[in-house]
This record gives C-alpha cells, sequence and structure tokens, in this order.
C-alpha cells in the first residue's frame, strides 16, 4: 500500500483493536480526513430559506416603513426584496449543490483510480472498515474478496462507506433545491408584505409585525425538526431575534427618514 493508504490503515486498525463491538461509521467518517463528505438537503434548504425571507423582509419592510415612505412605496420595497431574496437564495442554492456534486464526482474518481492503481490496498482498507463495524474477519475478508471480483460493486462499496456518499445522489437535485429555496423564500417574505396590500399607515405596519411574529415563531419551531431542540425555545429565540432586528432597521429607518425630511 502506498505510505498515505498505510497511515489510514493503521488509523482505522485502532478502533478494531480497542472496540471489538465495532465502531460507528459516523466515526470512521471524522477519522477519515483525506476525503471532504458532501450532501444536500431540499427540505432544510426550504425551511431555511423560509425563515431568511421572513427575516429579511420584515426587516426591510419595517426599515422602509420607519422612513415614513407611503404604504404603496413601502409595499413596492417588501415585493422588491422578495424578488430579489428568492432569486439570490435560488442561485446561491444552486451552485452550492452543483459545487456539491462536483466535489463529490471528484472524490469519487480519485477513489476509482486508487482502486485501479491499488486493488488491494483499497480492499484491505475496505476490509478494515467492515470490521471496525463488527464484522469477524473472516466475513470481512469474504465479502471485500467478493467486492473486489467486480470493480463497479468494489467502487460503490468504498465511494459509501469511506466517502460517505450516495453515488446514486450525489448531494441531491441542484434545481431541485434551488426552486424550493425559491418558492419557500417567496412565502416567507410575503408574510410581512400582505398587510400592506389592503391596509396603509399604522394599521399596516402594526398587522405586519404581528403577522411576522406568528410566522417567526412558527417556523423557529419547525426547525426544531432539525436541531432536536424543545419548539417553544426555539420558536422564542427565533421570535425574539426576528423582531429585534426589525425594531433595529425601524429605528434606523426613521433617523434616515427624519434625516432626509428635515
Amino acid at each position: 500500500m502506498p505510505a498515505q493508504e498505510r497511515w489510514h490503515a493503521m488509523v482505522l486498525r485502532q478502533p478494531v483493536r480497542t472496540q471489538p463491538r465495532g465502531v460507528a461509521g459516523s466515526f470512521l467518517g471524522r477519522i477519515e480526513g483525506r476525503h471532504r463528505t458532501v450532501g444536500g438537503n431540499a427540505l432544510r434548504a426550504a425551511v431555511l430559506g423560509a425563515n431568511d425571507g421572513l427575516c429579511s423582509n420584515l426587516s426591510l419592510v419595517m426599515g422602509v416603513a420607519g422612513a415614513a415612505i407611503d404604504g404603496r412605496g413601502t409595499l413596492v420595497a417588501g415585493l422588491a426584496g422578495l424578488l430579489a431574496g428568492a432569486f439570490s437564495m435560488a442561485l446561491g442554492e444552486w451552485i452550492s449543490v452543483t459545487s456539491s456534486r462536483e466535489l463529490a464526482s471528484r472524490e469519487i474518481h480519485i477513489e476509482a483510480g486508487e482502486l485501479e492503481e491499488d486493488p488491494e490496498g483499497e480492499g484491505d482498507e475496505l476490509k478494515l472498515i467492515y470490521e471496525a463495524k463488527g464484522l469477524a474477519p473472516r466475513e470481512a475478508d469474504a465479502m471485500v474478496k467478493q467486492l473486489l471480483a467486480d470493480r463497479s460493486k468494489a467502487l460503490d462499496a468504498l465511494t459509501r462507506e469511506e466517502l460517505g456518499i450516495d453515488p446514486e445522489g450525489l448531494g441531491g437535485s441542484a434545481w431541485q433545491a434551488a426552486a424550493f429555496s425559491f418558492v419557500l423564500f417567496a412565502l416567507g417574505a410575503a408574510v410581512p408584505v400582505l398587510p400592506f396590500l389592503v391596509a396603509r399607515g399604522g394599521a399596516a405596519v402594526a398587522s405586519s409585525v404581528i403577522l411576522s411574529a406568528v410566522a417567526l415563531f412558527g417556523t423557529g419551531a419547525i426547525i426544531t425538526v432539525f436541531t432536536g431542540i424543545s419548539a417553544w425555545r426555539s420558536g422564542m429565540r427565533q421570535l425574539l431575534m426576528g423582531l429585534a432586528a426589525a425594531g433595529v432597521t425601524f429605528g434606523i429607518g426613521k433617523l434616515i427618514g427624519i434625516a432626509v425630511t428635515g
């Protein structure tokens, strides 16, 4: 095995020796420093996109309202912020997922080259991974020999076990993530704008704040699906931070409005 592969083998042998029952795959992923794991999550991107849209556009609308701009001007600014933010989020998510897919493809290509140059060494590394997961040495050896008989299967196994990459998914669809981000950002950004469609002045501002407060708490609670913390705690944290940001921009807008008109 090349020197780098021997080093990885030494690292992997240690948990095999010290943990007779095997270790989790996530632990193996952390100690495999040569490769970066990549991934994508359209649902997570969508939830965070809605949250970003709500917070950013609420701050924008409150800043414009604080500057004493009429309701129509506030509505136009809110809609402009909605579109600009949604397109920006979609583009950013598309680039992020596309880059992740390209990185995953490159890592798989590297692994394919290593498998071609040193199949025995890669087989030893795969065997160590299976042993670390709890297989007996004989079982791991038999499995690896069977995989090495078909290089495509061996590469698939190395990609999944060593790199932590699903070769069929490669981080998810960039277009799906972009579409989810666009739609959910737009929906979130629409919340503080809606009251200005039917009301003007202080009533519209107050309605916008109340409606956005409910949405802020809701998105904060939904995020706990990914974080696992208390929905009440996450919701209140999101509510307070969102309202604080809106309050600051409202005050800055008011100062700007006074400076401009004064």
